[in-house]
């Protein structure tokens, strides 16, 4: 087994199968790859504020990486070694953009300080860290340019929060070598990442990259270790506010709409900074879709985000 290291740059913002890899490894090689944040450096993290890039759109990936002996059909096995951040993040969010598109006429960024094992959104408000890839997958079999944005059949702008080190992702490979590339990594995200952010932060990955030859998926499955799904999160209870009704977006928008005025409530955030913890910290779930014509959405925060200030 060796281990292999890529920098950041050049970054490229497709996947493509036209791209030539930075990197051939072998089966069971580690790469570590160091990431650029979502923004690709246009955000500063000393005055707040973020600058107009120019040039292509899209998330600035990593690679890619070609691993030798895989093949249209086989499967890639990506273990999740580890993330390493650099102590700050971000989140932000648009008008039109995000779960509530018209809720906000204006856009808003906020800098985390994270410090120990929490990210810090204020004085007694705190999301713990559980960083993951929100971008990562394999080139696609059709040739040309594909954006980052959506996610596809072989993996790409997941956002699966549970990607963290100690899972497994297994990615369909439809090109030979896979080609993967990562990039967007969060500190940590709400499942829903309901502002269209999570906690955005440069971030070296560290990965195994095992091969399962003639394990054709139709889609990207992973497993996760034991007692990772909440870790940090659960140990004081949550609050949960609902949205039901006949359209499943509605229902949950409603839900979010909930908990953004329980913080308001309760814990005296703005509209803005409890989006923001929404989408870092809050999780969107299908409660109930069975008993029609309406669904039941819940929006689970954790009670623990929230601590005593000195």
């Amino acid at each position: 087994m060796a281990v292999h290291e890529l920098q950041a740059e050049p970054v490229h913002r497709v996947f493509s199968r036209d791209i030539p890899p930075r990197l051939r490894v072998q089966a069971g090689d580690e790469v570590v790859m160091h990431c650029q944040d979502a923004a690709g450096g246009a955000v500063d993290p000393k005055t707040g504020t973020r600058a107009r890039r120019s040039g292509p759109g899209g998330h600035p990936l990593t690679g890619p990486v070609f691993v030798e002996g895989a093949e249209p059909g086989d499967t890639l096995a990506v273990e999740i070694l580890g993330l390493q951040h650099q102590g700050w993040g971000w989140s932000s969010f648009g008008p039109g953009r995000g779960l509530l598109p018209d809720d906000f006429s204006e856009g808003y960024l906020h800098i985390w300080r994270i410090e120990g094992e929490h990210a810090w959104l204020k004085p007694g408000v705190r999301v713990p860290l559980q960083p993951f890839p929100g971008n990562i997958g394999c080139a696609p079999a059709v040739s040309g340019e594909h954006s980052t944005m959506p996610p596809r059949r072989v993996g790409g702008n997941l956002d699966v929060r549970h990607l963290t080190p100690g899972t497994t992702l297994l990615l369909p490979v439809e090109v030979p070598g896979g080609l993967l590339s990562a990039g967007d990594c969060h500190a940590a995200q709400g499942d829903g990442e309901v502002c269209i952010t999570g906690i955005e932060a440069p971030m070296t990955l560290r990965v195994r990259l095992g091969l399962r030859k003639g394990e054709r998926l139709p889609f990207p499955e992973f497993r996760t270790p034991p007692g990772s799904l909440n870790p940090g999160a659960d140990g004081a209870g949550f609050h949960a506010t609902t949205g039901i009704g006949p359209d499943l977006r509605r229902c949950a928008q409603d839900a979010l709409r909930g908990m953004i005025g329980y913080l308001g409530r309760e814990h005296g955030l703005s509209r803005q900074e409890a989006y923001v913890l929404c989408s870092a910290a809050a999780d969107l779930r299908i409660s109930e879709i069975v008993d029609l014509p309406s669904y039941v959405v819940s929006c689970y925060l954790p009670l623990s985000l929230f601590v005593a200030v000195a």
